[in-house]
This record gives structure tokens, sequence and C-alpha cells, in this order.
């Protein structure tokens, strides 16, 4: 078959080449084994916003300006071979001797996070923050809270691996979404969750695993670029502990059903199993009743969100001395110091605010993060402002 050996994005692309040329929809649908339903929500997809409708949004900086020459990350790495037991601060010394004063030498970080880079530093053991769970809320009505998870990986037909994305309204346990994904990387489900977004509204909170990408055990308070987004968006986020599937008991019972029969057997590709899984999403939230919902439907129960999405609003700090923008790599600069924070922060403003001389108050949003002493140049996190379930 055609599609065969391709991916996703390819797949849809050569379906709506071919409908552009003059083929018959029907007769497409048959050859790719999928619905008219599924071929028209492709077409309307391409008709809205392009062949951007088919690909993951990259997050890649348009530029970036304070690129290191290669002359002198070369030299670098040149000179820690030589003394293979110098640390970056005595290599930078080389540097200033070796190159003439035209030449700006990076600072003592940056050749640290070259050596890094190139796994030519030895790590230090650090603490280790494990996940713990957050206060779980009782999600009595529809949108309060959602409930997201992705399904057990499995091979298709043509060899691939299926990511299956769910998301379920936890009070009527309506199926609001159900995405074949080709992996768990944080940019397809940032588009899977716009999209859903932008058709059901925003739910007042949202609870997962502490999987990525929904968490990121490395990163401050176990934050990662999707809960930071969830965040901005005003959605509260909630975590079930480690090895306590049942806190999210509702989700994992409709994922047993969706393995039964939506995922036994696979389908030949990406395109007939996503039409697979619209066909399980409609039964089960339209023709499926409940028992706990006194034998309902989840669509005779569920109401579309109040909260619509309309992106994201420019952070205000009006109580802070003022604001500061996090780097790419997940740093602040405060008085010519690098401080890290968290690469999950990456573009996003903070606000700053000094409450005794060189102590400084960082927070996100209303979340006070830490405390950063400009002497030592780090960050000191307060206790997880995230765990704590408002009321």
């Amino acid at each position: 078959m055609p599609w065969k050996g391709c991916s996703v994005m390819e797949e849809r692309i050569r379906f709506v080449a071919r409908l552009l040329e003059g083929e018959e929809m029907s007769h497409l649908c048959r050859e790719f084994g999928i619905s008219r339903k599924t071929g028209y929500k492709i077409y309307d997809r391409y008709k809205e916003a392009g062949l951007e409708a088919f690909t993951d949004r990259s997050r890649r900086p348009f530029r970036y300006g304070n690129q290191l020459p290669f002359q002198v990350e070369a030299a670098i790495l040149k000179f820690k071979q030589e003394k293979p037991h110098w640390g970056a601060r005595k290599l930078r010394e080389l540097l200033l001797r070796a190159f003439p004063s035209e030449v700006k030498v990076p600072a003592v970080s940056t050749i640290h996070a070259v050596l890094d880079r190139h796994e030519l530093v030895q790590p230090r053991k650090g603490r280790r923050f494990r996940a713990q769970g957050t206060p779980l809320s009782a999600g009595k009505n529809p949108n309060d809270l959602w409930c997201v998870d992705f399904k057990g990986e499995f091979k298709l037909g043509n060899g691939r691996y299926c990511y299956p994305l769910t998301v379920t309204d936890h009070a009527s346990r309506y199926l609001l979404l159900c995405e074949a994904l080709e992996s768990v990387k944080v940019d397809s489900a940032f588009t899977a969750f716009e999209s859903l977004f932008k058709e059901r509204g925003l739910p007042a909170a949202i609870r997962s695993d502490n999987g990525v990408p929904f968490a990121s055990p490395h990163s401050l308070f176990q934050l990662s670029k999707l809960s930071v987004w969830w965040l901005r968006l005003g959605i509260d986020i909630e975590r079930i502990k480690p090895g306590k599937p049942q806190q999210n008991g509702r989700h994992e019972r409709m994922h047993l059903t969706l393995k039964k029969e939506a995922t036994r057997p696979a389908k030949p590709n990406f395109l007939q199993q996503q039409a697979r899984f619209d066909e399980f999403v409609q039964e089960f939230n339209d023709e499926r009743p409940h028992e706990a919902l006194a034998m309902k439907t989840p669509a005779e129960v569920y109401k579309k969100s109040l909260r619509p999405y309309l992106g994201l609003s420019e952070l205000q700090y009006p109580f802070h001395d003022r604001t500061v923008l996090v780097t790419t790599c997940g740093r602040i600069c405060m008085h010519r110091k690098k401080i890290n924070v968290s690469h999950v922060f990456a573009g996003q403003t903070l606000g700053i605010k000094e409450v005794e001389e060189n102590v400084w108050l960082v927070s996100f949003m209303e979340h006070d993060l830490g405390y950063v002493d400009l002497e030592e140049k780090c960050l000191q996190p307060l206790e997880n402002p995230f765990a704590t379930l408002k009321v």
C-alpha cells in the first residue's frame, strides 16, 4: 500500500494532494481505508490551516543572538583534550592567551555548558526530587476536572508504534479526545490540546500521572513545558501519586474498554487507526449508557466549557519590583549574574522583588518559586506551590 513506511504527515499530504488533483473523495477513502467522515476532516483541516495542520508546531527560535562562534568552541574542546583535568575557569585563561583582544572570550558558565554538551564534565550528584502527587479535587461538575493519559503504545500493521493520547471529563465520563500520535513528545501534545481547547473550551483543572509530557521528573517542581502552558491558561494541575493508577481510576477503566474495542486487532496505518478511534469515541459518548450516570450516556451529561480558549495573555506583576525573561536555557539574568531556574520556563516572564539586600523573591504568575541570593547565584526553591489544592 502507498502509505506503508510513511509518517502520519506524509500520509495526509498524499491524501490531500490527490484530492486537489481532482480524484473523488469516496474513491480515495476506499483506497486509504478510511471513512469519508475522516477524509473530510483531513481536508477541512488543510483548508483551514494549510500544511501546518499536518505538522507539530516547532518551538525552535528563529535566530540565536548569542551563539558561540564555532572556532571558539573548537578551541575549548581542543584545550580540554590537552588538559583533561582542567575546569572551565582555567580553560578560559588559556582562551584569553590564545585569542587576540578583538575576540570576545565566553564566560566561565558558557565554557562549562560547552563541555557539558559534549559530555566532558563529570556530573555532580545532586538531590533527586521524587514525585509525591498533589491533592485531588472531586470534579463534581462537567469541566471541573479533565483526566489525561497516554494509553500504552501498540504496533500498527505497518510496523509503526501508535501512542493514543486520551482526555476525559471526570464528572460526565465524556471522552473528549482520543488521538493517535507517533510519540509522547511535547510538541504533538501541544497541537492536540490546542485543538481540543479551541473546540471544547478550558477546564478548571487537569489530572495526570507523573510521566512525560505532563510532568518532567528532573525539573523544578516536576513541571513540564506542557504543564506550564496549562498554568498560563489558568488551568490547575493535579498529579496522582506514583504507583497509584486507581487515583485516576475512571480514566483507566475507559482505557480498558478502548483497548478491547479499538486496538485489537490494530489497523494497518495511522489514518485507519484514527478512524477506528473516532468511531469508538462516537459510540462511547453518544450510544453507550453508563451505570454511574443512571444509565445516561456521557453526551447527555456533558456540556461545553464556558471558558473559551483565547490564547495567552501578557503576564503582569504589579506587586514586584520588575520582571525578567527566562532564556532558552532556563536562566534569568540579574545584575550581570546568571541564575538557573528551569528550562520549562524558557520564554516565560517572571516577577522578582527584593525582600532584603541581595535576596530576591522569584514568582511565576501568583506562585512564588523561591529566593535568589545574588552572592550564591542560585535559586533556593520554596515548598511546591503547585501542590496545594485551590478552594
